[in-house]
């Protein structure tokens, strides 16, 4: 009886997951129908470029903030890592040190900023929204110091010209989701830490008690979750050209909402790659056709609240069905 049960349970759950995706995908095709017809200046070469690098850095903070949402946890903090990897890479920069060695630099101190977080969690006993939120003001703060809350000017032509090129039409903003992107679905949907993350997230206890290091766990989830934060933060030193604490500002609510739009659970133990991705485009496409048609910017924040609602509200009563 358990060995018929348990493939049918899950060949529901990814039928459910499929249906979810297509419907998102669905919505996206036709938000970019309706803004098409709406005004010509959207369907533009230069407005779709324009749409897929808004997008972009979003869809890769979302990537990363899933892994932490599906433990059932939250990160908070990422756009202040956004804004103070600026500061790290453009600093670096500055001083002469190499580009390449000053991404990876800037990459590593997202690394332990994630594991720092996953110390006060799993150590200390903090909540996530605790010390997520505490990092998420201190950054800014030790940003704003090291800069003395002026920008720091990147004039390493080859690095800002990288956000600005494309390769074979595509910007290369846009591969770089592509790049995190691919290695994220390999390890969250074909491998056994994926499994982990999503068994963390539905019990921690029965997790442990199958064999599962539920701290190793924590400590994955939130530092892929800052390392995908310093990456946009890199991406987003090379688009400005510049460094500044305060870039990224509220970039952390709209990686959460790509997320929670995407299918991502509030709850834990639910979510995917795919999903973030399509979410962060629709709310890219959204703010990029309201700016087209001149809507005031607060309707934006309007549609983005009542999405979340309704894909919450949906979340529930697929839980309370099982």
């Amino acid at each position: 009886m358990t060995t018929e049960t348990v493939p049918t349970s899950v060949k529901t759950r990814r039928n459910w997951n499929f249906l979810f995706a297509l419907t998102l995908v669905g919505l996206l095709v036709l938000l970019c129908v309706a803004l098409s017809i709406a005004t010509p200046n959207f369907a533009t070469g230069n407005n779709i470029s324009n749409l897929l690098r808004q997008g972009s850095m979003i869809a890769i903070l979302a990537i990363g903030q899933t892994f932490v949402i599906i433990t059932a946890g939250i990160d908070l903090s990422v756009g202040a890592i956004v804004g103070f990897s600026t500061v790290v890479v453009a600093s670096l920069i500055q001083s002469g040190v190499p580009v390449w060695i000053a991404i990876i630099v800037t990459l590593l101190m997202g690394l332990l900023i994630g594991f720092f977080h996953a110390f006060g969690i799993v150590k200390m006993g903090l909540p996530p929204f605790i010390i997520t939120l505490a990092t998420l003001t201190s950054l800014r703060g030790i940003g704003l110091l090291m800069t003395n809350g002026s920008t720091i000017n990147i004039t390493d032509a080859g690095f800002n010209q990288f956000s600005r090129e494309s390769f074979l039409g595509v910007p290369n903003l846009f591969w770089m989701v592509i790049i995190v992107a691919v290695p994220a679905f390999v390890f969250l949907h074909l491998s056994k830490w994926g499994r982990y993350l999503y068994a963390v997230g539905s019990n921690p206890e029965a997790a442990r008690l199958s064999g599962v290091s539920v701290p190793r766990m924590i400590y994955i989830a939130y530092g892929l979750s800052a390392m995908c934060a310093a990456i946009v933060g890199v991406m987003l030193a090379a688009r400005l050209g510049v460094g500044n604490a305060t870039q990224g500002d509220g970039w952390e609510l709209q990686a959460i909402a790509s997320s929670v739009i995407g299918g991502t659970s509030l709850f834990g133990a639910v979510g995917s790659v795919h999903g973030p991705l399509i979410g962060a485009f629709i709310l890219a496409t959204i703010s990029n056709g309201a700016n087209l048609l001149n809507v005031n910017s607060f309707w934006q924040r309007i549609i983005t609240g009542a999405l979340i609602i309704i894909i919450v509200f949906f979340d529930q009563l697929r839980r309370r069905s099982r």
